[in-house]
């Protein structure tokens, strides 16, 4: 009889083992990829809807933007599935490379003739077709780069002050380039996810804090230095006070967020972007957002962001208590630079911060934003992958074992 009752147990534990996964495991096993795609539709709604009053004017189609944002989705989408099927090794092995190619961008933009001008700044190469942010690429290419040189130089990093200033040294020249486009803002971003990452890696307080501080001057510095730096920042203190000239964006933003109130004024019934605010569908797009679908539109924005933000930390604790250090710091450097850049552009548009051009990640248009971005998601979803294989090989019995 007990012989019975233990056959029985033992198939109804093999027919559990066996069975599908029902919906709410499911769910949450891809919770992080359907975040991601809700990001870009919602982005593909908002984008239509900040544009169409400027496209039909300028370009005789209000879905102008639209058709072409949709575009570099499907290439980004093609691309990311293409880039997801490489083994993170792949990405470690070629991360020095990497950063040898975005300091050849950075120069090559810089060449006239072949970096295009755009209202005063040199920061991308046209390809025909559409046109590369040299910027965004260099993002990801230094996030690579510094994952493995952590892991190769960690101990060094840790003890040694050259350990610690050599990756720092090819990522002041990277950011010295940025400025000569001028791209502050992506300079900022860079430094900034290069600090998260090396500060987690376990580098000195004292050299990180003196570092912290050289940084902090030599920021202000650059403000004082450039008039167009200065009138940005008097207009971030003060946008009132000049609202037709040097604060008129940000006196714009703040009129299409306070008009929005709580549950907004309805989707596609914006004011502001009839325009009044400029770059509506670019850098500005979280004030339409905000007009258009309130507080509750803003809040659902930000849960997002936030979200990915800690499934990527989450995500680098486990790769790192996995022994996978490439990965865990792969994830740590995507998750503080989506953070951040998404922070410093909500910043802006809520006058938080001094205006800078930088994108809502995922969400604002752009090509080269929206092709880097897809890239970036497909390797942080590899992390995923991988770490998920190696817990459930970690789960599996050993040979010869009852």
């Amino acid at each position: 009889m007990s012989e019975m009752i233990s056959r029985i147990a033992s198939g109804r534990l093999a027919t559990r083992a066996n069975a599908q996964p029902d919906s709410s495991v499911l769910l949450r096993r891809h919770a992080l990829l359907l975040v991601i795609v809700g990001l870009a539709l919602f982005g593909m709604v908002m984008i239509t809807s900040s544009s169409m009053a400027f496209a039909s004017q300028n370009y005789g189609s209000p879905f102008h933007f639209a058709k072409r944002q949709m575009f570099f989705l499907v290439i980004g989408l093609a691309a990311g599935i293409a880039l997801y099927q490489l083994p993170l090794a792949v990405w470690e092995k070629y991360g020095p490379h990497m950063i040898i190619m975005s300091l050849f961008f950075l120069l090559l933009v810089l060449i006239p003739g072949i970096g295009k001008e755009v209202n005063g700044s040199r920061r991308w190469i046209d390809l025909g077709l559409f046109t590369v942010q040299v910027s965004e690429t260099v993002k990801l290419f230094i996030i690579v780069y510094l994952a493995g040189y952590l892991v190769r130089r960690g101990e060094l990093v840790q003890t040694t002050f050259g350990g610690f200033a050599r990756p720092l040294g090819l990522i002041c020249v990277a950011s010295v380039l940025l400025l000569l486009e001028p791209d502050f803002g992506a300079a900022v971003v860079i430094i900034s996810t290069a600090l998260i990452m090396l500060y987690v890696a376990g580098v000195r307080f004292t050299q990180f804090a003196a570092l912290i501080g050289v940084l902090s001057v030599l920021a202000t510095l650059l403000i004082v230095a450039s008039p167009y730096r200065m009138r940005r920042f008097a207009s971030f203190l003060d946008p009132f006070s000049d609202p037709f000239n040097s604060g008129f964006q940000l006196t714009q933003s703040l009129i299409a967020i306070g008009s929005g109130s709580i549950t907004g004024v309805g989707l596609g019934s914006s004011v502001q972007k009839l325009f009044y605010l400029p770059e509506a569908h670019t850098d500005f797009l979280f004030a339409v957002l905000c007009e258009e679908l309130g507080l509750i539109g803003a809040l659902v924005l930000i849960c997002a962001y936030s979200y990915i933000v800690w499934r990527s930390f989450r995500l680098a604790r486990i790769a790192d208590e996995q022994g996978n250090r490439f990965a865990g710091f792969i994830a740590l450097g995507i998750g503080g630079w989506i953070g951040l850049q998404a922070f410093i552009n909500i910043g802006v548009n809520m006058g938080m911060l001094p205006t800078k051009g930088i994108t809502l990640p995922f969400m604002s248009y752009g090509g080269s934003s929206a092709l880097v971005f897809a890239a970036s998601f497909a390797l942080l979803l590899r992390v995923e992958t991988e770490t998920r294989a190696f817990a459930i090989q970690r789960l599996k019995p050993r040979r010869g074992s009852k």
